[in-house]
């Protein structure tokens, strides 16, 4: 694994522990029908985080921790900044995943990048058409 690759994985498993985190927070204050969402979008991150974990290990990189909290941009205190906040989260991650293709040289960590890109615009698509948002898509997701 070159060092693009180590470094494009690392950036985007710091954006996994920071989603992991995030929707600990949505989940405490997002409505109560959302519960089956916050659940599988937050095993999703968990996955990819755990996922991105074993490819840096598998190549003998170094794993940073996650840091002690990742606090929200904006307040969050009821449903719809919960849902905002999750739009955040997914539009961040969809960044660092994007520049993870971007910058990745193996093809398979390229794949591995488009592919939580992929499911990153889901879930933003998701979050999007919760909030009323239209288009709940965007062209080019992930960019800045």
């Amino acid at each position: 694994m070159s060092t693009a690759d180590q470094q494009a994985l690392t950036d985007a498993l710091n954006a996994e522990y920071a989603a992991v985190y995030a929707y600990g927070v949505i989940s405490a204050y997002a409505a109560a029908d959302r519960n089956q969402i916050i659940a599988d979008f937050t095993a999703a991150h968990r996955a990819r985080r755990d996922a991105t974990i074993d490819a840096l290990k598998a190549a003998g990189a170094p794993v940073p921790g996650p840091a002690a909290a990742y606090p929200p941009p904006f307040t969050v205190n009821d449903p719809i900044p919960a849902a905002k906040f999750a739009v955040t989260v997914e539009t961040d991650t969809a960044i660092a995943w994007r520049s993870a293709v971007e910058r990745a040289d193996s093809p398979a960590v390229r794949r591995a990048a488009a592919q939580a890109l992929t499911d990153c615009a889901v879930r933003l698509a998701t979050w999007q058409k919760i909030l009323g948002t239209n288009p709940a898509t965007a062209a080019f997701p992930g960019r800045a």
